[in-house]
């Protein structure tokens, strides 16, 4: 797990090796653990390392082979990497180092682009070919590993963060019209390649890219996933015992691959306590488990410390237990905001960020629940969204899910930022995708594939790397998706969502963490807003910058202001967040730039 960065000249020039070194410099808290730079001619990369497999210097990068004309930089864990070490040492192939990173680059020498295909795991990485002079890179399937990219007619420079690009200068940073209006309709999702910044584009999902010196560009989608039964019909209990088998294999290889101890961050709710109870099943000893809580509201807890501490009792986990104040989390928001590679509404994302540092001090590698949800079916708006009748796919979508609809976008932007209803037209765009049975089926394939990357992935990525912690996600794994995409979404929705997770836990997981409503981090200071954290926001809200700015419309920026805790999405997010947190991510990561 690692920060990333480089730079090709498309001009026949030199690359900015200062550039390099600032990008280099905005990544350390990603890999506190080394530094590295390579250049030639036309090329140079940066690179920031976190230590987790093969800890020896002889596993540093930018990984340069000599004998094969290669160098690397990567970010990200295979988790098939054996396997693949062995194939390739019969293939003639000798390594000098113990882990994953050399053996993407023997893997790139003995398949091309075709590499990708047999790479399990999370990952970003370039590769450059000196003789070709071609620069490769490619995504992981699920988005897990972030990958910004700015293109202008005289280079390409890529980063693991939006705020490394901008260190290196010469950025765009305009905003993108229709990146924004995704971003007040889908949550804060923006999907690739836009970002909310013009000059700012990502790698999507489960593609790769090619690159000649010379400009020649090729983008190639190596992975879809297929929303469809099987040729062979399941009965449920197959279904069941199969997804059981895929987690249980998700689970152990995410132990497994690893030269330091892996912990779980352990939120209470079904999907973390799944993972601790499969662990334990595995014959994991010496569990190290991290629980983050914070103060009450008189509408909401601010803790899930019941349901973990069950959790805890029955597997006896060396556990690790903590509440902080909201005093805290109000002085902490500006890091959080700083961490964050692209704005994110999700009240968590502060959560994440202060868990985070308490966990990067105990240990270095942790499993996360994210995806679960989005992967069986276990969010409250699905269920809503299938017994919805009337309408296109994309209205029967909209009406449980949108943050806004278009006119009231409209109203909250100025003239110069309205336009057309083009999340709608995406939206559209993605649930008529050949490849999905139902409209169910179609829905939940966009989440895992798009809305999910861009909302608790990212979240995820960031505010744990900030601290030198590697995040694990067994519940996106790739097998366990695309087995979970083809069951049937009766079987995922049944008793509420998330059914085949809720039978597997019988027997492994007290009833009560089973049976418990669906709970989500909380962080209700974020979403009930008043007090100190309404001051905060309306600071941003009424600053110069801010009207300078001239995006919002204020008469809806004082409707909201007037009674913050009237104005809630349909996601049960506060709007006046939406607005300050965009605002104020923009002040301190891009106005000074």
């Amino acid at each position: 797990m690692c920060g990333i960065c480089g730079e090709l000249r498309l001009d026949g020039g030199r690359p900015d090796l200062g550039g390099i070194a600032r990008m280099t410099a905005r990544l350390e808290r990603r890999g506190p653990d080394h530094e590295g730079s390579y250049s030639d001619g036309a090329l140079a990369f940066g690179h920031r390392r976190l230590a987790i497999i093969d800890l020896s210097t002889r596993a540093n990068q930018p990984m340069v082979d000599q004998e094969l004309g290669l160098a690397l930089v990567f970010n990200g864990t295979i988790y098939n990497y054996p396997e693949l070490r062995e194939t390739l040492k019969r293939e003639g192939y000798h390594f000098y180092s113990e882990g994953d990173s050399e053996v993407i680059l023997k893997a790139w020498h003995a398949w091309g682009e075709r590499c990708v295909d047999r790479l399990q795991g999370m990952f970003a990485f370039a590769i450059w070919d000196q003789g070709k002079k071609q620069l490769f890179m490619a995504r992981d399937r699920m988005g897990i590993k972030p990958f910004y990219y700015n293109l202008t007619d005289k280079r390409f420079r890529f980063a693991s963060n939006v705020q490394a690009l901008l260190a290196a200068g010469d950025v765009d940073t305009t905003l993108d019209p229709v990146a924004l209006h995704h971003q007040f309709t889908l949550h804060a999702v923006v999907p690739a390649p836009r970002t909310i910044l013009q000059g700012v584009r990502k790698l999507a999902p489960g593609h790769s890219l090619l690159i000649d010196a010379d400009g020649r560009r090729t983008e190639r989608r190596y992975w879809q996933l297929d929303a469809s039964r099987p040729a062979q019909p399941h009965s449920d209990d197959e279904w069941l015992e199969a997804i059981h088998e895929a987690l249980r294999q998700a689970v152990h290889k995410r132990n497994k691959i690893s030269d330091v101890p892996v912990g779980v961050l352990l939120s209470g709710g079904l999907d973390s306590s799944l993972l601790v109870a499969l662990l334990a099943e595995s014959g994991v000893s010496d569990l190290r488990t991290f629980s983050v809580g914070f103060e009450d509201h008189p509408d909401e807890k601010g803790n899930e410390f019941e349901y973990s501490d069950q959790v805890v009792e029955r597997y006896a986990t060396r556990h690790h237990k903590y509440l902080i104040p909201n005093a805290e989390v109000l002085k902490r928001l500006p890091e959080a905001v700083d961490a964050m590679a692209e704005p994110m509404f999700g009240q968590d994302a502060v959560a994440f960020y202060l868990l985070s540092e308490q966990v990067s001090k105990q240990i270095k590698v942790v499993q996360s629940g994210q995806g679960a949800d989005e992967v069986f079916g276990g969010y409250f708006w699905y269920p809503r969204m299938r017994d919805e009748g009337q309408g296109t796919a994309v209205e029967r979508f909209a009406r449980h899910y949108f943050d806004r609809d278009h006119e009231e976008y409209r109203r909250m932007v100025t003239a110069d930022f309205r336009g057309e209803d083009h999340t709608s037209q995406l939206v559209a765009e993605l649930l008529d995708e050949p490849g999905a049975e139902s409209f169910m089926d179609a829905v939940l394939r966009m989440d895992v594939t798009t809305l999910i990357v861009d909302d608790p992935v990212k979240r995820v990525d960031n505010m744990t790397m900030a601290w030198g912690l590697e995040a694990r996600v067994p519940f996106l794994d790739q097998q366990l998706v695309e087995l979970a995409a083809q069951c049937p979404p009766e079987l995922k929705l049944r008793e509420g969502g998330k059914y085949p997770l809720k039978a597997m836990a019988r027997g492994l997981l007290p009833d009560s963490v089973i049976d418990r409503p669906k709970g989500y981090f909380p962080m209700p200071a974020l979403k009930y807003v008043r007090g100190d954290f309404l001051h905060f926001m309306r600071d941003i809200l009424d600053s110069a910058a801010c009207r300078q700015r001239g995006l919002y419309s204020r008469a809806y920026v004082d409707l909201l202001l007037a009674a913050p805790e009237m104005h809630h999405t349909r996601l049960l997010g506060s709007k006046l967040w939406h607005l300050a947190l965009l605002e104020y991510w923009l002040q301190r990561n891009v106005d000074g730039a």
